[in-house]
């Protein structure tokens, strides 16, 4: 459920009666067709189907069932019944798997947070399909076996053969060739933006006329943002391995880059389903970039779908099967055009768009979801200088290095206040002991009086200028930090 593991036992019962297959326990449709895969497997596998009455009863019976990942157990439990294995060598030990009609053990999704889950309560042993045991080597203090077929459970069982599956090649990436930020031609100011979202985790906006860089920016922001710690990739591979994208791990060092097109649904942006609840873009975004691409074009619905985690920075989804909670810790990137031509910049003499299009093309992006918006940039066409220039510009490895010495800063001032970064900091706090310099503070409160500022948005600046100030390697936002973080968001009007 979402990323809690529940234990479900298993339990069969073969007795007189018309041969039938009873499967109890609020199983969806997908669970119920496993009567013909555990039947074939079975038989094909050359072990003897027992014909007879069988009820197969998943409990707790309260809880809805869905997915094939029941198929190894079920099976396993048929051949208990049957007495061809026999059940005191079973415990503690959970099965995971789906069974193909030869009796092949196939992958299943969620292999990671379910074994997380089963050795929080007392799992000594889990079999699992040998395709699934990449994801399954973080989790320590429990016996793991891969199983490719069920002929290799019996054997494991009946003469202690243990199976010998091949594990699939480690890939371990190098987090130096993911995009370069020296291709970039220009563009100091986006680049100077891109670092400070980078050092506080600050909601990006990139508007500009097209072909001007903003994919670009956004595809090598990940680039200069620090590797993924142990126990964020933990949760990461556990999210990907619930919505059914198995990665390894032990290999996860760059952070996840989401870029799902304009045209996606709101569940499939924050995540949905009926029978079984999947993470959206959002949740697969997590610890990492979801970058947003033609803005305006995508249904206002979806776009403001985003306003719950952007706030908490988790997703929660309630149908009738429960309510399912998914991590959803994101940078977001919007790259939006001026007008819907995309020409509307500079003296705009190309632009073919009325006044009345232009202004309802940026009310696209609703007022409130842009107030959540820490950084507005506007991306100017390269000029005839920058496209002549031959040197390559600031690489990422350069910038990183000066991002993860401000985080480093940031971390050591929020040492044992429960959060890490300059976007985390409570407003209570931002009003006491991490206020600004005096003519800064002044300086903000002038805005806000003007009206040119929401609350949220004297909170957002307030963040910004500690980015900067961590940047500068200062102990105080300056009035000068202020002016900036006040500049970046108010670069670009659209809603508030």
């Amino acid at each position: 459920m979402g990323l809690e593991g529940h234990l479900i036992t298993i339990e069969v019962d073969v007795g007189d009666g018309v041969p039938t297959f009873t499967l109890l326990g609020l199983p969806d449709a997908a669970l119920s067709e496993s009567r013909e895969r555990v039947k074939s497997a079975i038989v094909n596998s050359n072990f003897e189907w027992p014909h007879r009455k069988i009820t197969v009863a998943l409990s707790p019976a309260y809880l809805p069932k869905s997915g094939s990942s029941f198929d190894l157990a079920i099976a396993t439990a048929i051949l208990m019944s049957h007495g061809l294995l026999t059940a005191d060598s079973m415990t503690q030990t959970i099965f995971i798997g789906e069974l193909g009609l030869d009796g092949e053990v196939r992958p299943v999704r969620g292999v990671l947070p379910a074994l997380l889950a089963a050795r929080a309560k007392g799992i000594t042993r889990a079999f699992i399909p040998a395709a699934n045991a990449m994801e399954s080597r973080l989790v320590e203090n429990l016996e793991i076996i891969s199983v490719d077929s069920l002929t290799q459970v019996h054997d494991f069982y009946t003469d202690g053969v243990v199976p010998e599956s091949e594990m699939p090649a480690r890939f371990t990436p190098d987090i130096s060739l993911l995009l370069d930020m020296e291709d970039l031609v220009g563009q100091e100011g986006a680049r100077r933006a891109l670092e400070i979202a980078a050092v506080g985790g600050h909601h990006l906006l990139l508007m500009g006329p097209p072909g001007t860089g903003k994919t670009m920016l956004a595809q090598r922001l990940p680039s200069i943002l620090p590797a993924l710690t142990s126990a964020e990739a933990l949760e990461v591979t556990a999210i990907h391995s619930v919505a059914g994208k198995l990665i390894d791990p032990a290999a996860a060092i760059a952070r996840p880059f989401v870029a799902p097109h304009h045209s996606m649904t709101a569940p499939a942006m924050v995540g949905g389903g009926v029978h079984f609840i999947r993470p959206g873009a959002a949740s697969l975004a997590h610890h990492g970039v979801l970058f947003i691409d033609e803005a305006p074009e995508m249904s206002p619905g979806v776009l403001d779908a985003l306003r719950q985690p952007l706030e908490s920075g988790e997703v929660t989804i309630t149908r009738s099967i429960g309510t399912i909670t998914y991590p959803a810790s994101f940078l977001l990137v919007i790259a939006a055009n001026p007008c819907p031509c995309g020409n509307f910049a500079g003296k705009g003499r190309g632009c073919t768009c009325s006044a009345l299009q232009v202004r309802r093309y940026l009310q696209k992006i609703s007022g409130p979801l842009m107030d959540r918006i820490d950084i507005r940039v506007f991306v100017d066409p390269p000029s005839r200088v920058d496209m002549l220039q031959t040197a390559l510009g600031e690489d990422s490895a350069t910038i990183r290095a000066r991002v993860e010495s401000a985080r480093a800063r940031s971390l050591a001032r929020f040492h044992g206040l429960g959060w890490s970064l300059n976007s985390e900091i409570p407003a209570k706090a931002l009003r006491k002991e991490f206020r600004a310099e005096r003519s800064a503070m002044n300086l903000i409160h002038d805005e806000l009086e003007r009206g040119l500022l929401s609350a949220r948005g004297v909170h957002k600046v307030l963040r910004v200028a500690w980015s900067i100030c961590d940047l500068q390697g200062a102990a105080l936002p300056s009035l000068e930090n202020v002016e900036e973080a006040l500049s970046l968001r108010s670069s670009v009007k659209v809603g508030i």
